[in-house]
């Protein structure tokens, strides 16, 4: 993939994600309260300053610095994913306090804000996905998931290259606009 490509990609994500920040950090008054209260105390101006981040490794060329460099790529897109699918859980979140599902510790609802991405992914497995899609977007979700865990750098993982890495940017904005289908918009 061409950086011109690359860049288009990325833009792209920066404007979905910046929208998204706009139009849901000030849902008082027409989301319910309590998905409301959830979103006002989310950073999702953090999820687009990160989203600007995925053009530092654009650039990454030395080689020195290379495997650590796409490990926090890596990170970087997990961390979008991530935030991408708290986001859901918080904007649909009586729905997801009723979902049978739904994760719970010693019987209390884990809000979305605090699921970690393992967690994240069994519900959406069980509760969200498509059937016909279920075990794509797992996949894509898993993926990252163990190239982002390369961060616990004692141990080997396979960290793939940086062209793996922009082709899954690239189905991260297939997913961002998934979702952002789905979100209800008054």
């Amino acid at each position: 993939m061409d950086d011109e490509k690359k860049i288009r990609i990325i833009d792209k994500i920066i404007e979905i994600n910046s929208e998204i920040n706009k139009f849901w950090k000030e849902s008082q008054g027409w989301a319910p309260i309590s998905a409301a209260k959830l979103l006002s105390k989310s950073r999702l101006d953090r999820q687009v300053s990160l989203v600007h981040c995925l053009k530092i490794w654009i650039e990454e060329q030395d080689l020195n610095k290379k495997d650590g460099s796409l490990i926090l790529a890596w990170t970087n897109l997990g961390s979008l994913v991530e935030g991408t699918m708290k986001l859901v859980l918080s904007i649909w979140y009586e729905t997801y306090k009723k979902d049978i599902n739904a994760i719970k510790k010693k019987g209390k609802l884990n809000d979305p804000d605090c699921l970690p991405l393992e967690s994240l992914k069994q519900f959406y497995k069980k509760s969200i996905w498509e059937p016909w899609k279920k075990e794509e977007w797992n996949d894509f979700v898993e993926h990252i998931q163990y190239r982002r865990n390369a961060i616990h750098s004692f141990k080997h993982r396979e960290i793939g290259d940086f062209e793996e890495f922009f082709l899954y940017v690239q189905k991260y904005l297939e997913f961002l606009e998934m979702i952002n289908r789905k979100l209800p918009y008054p």
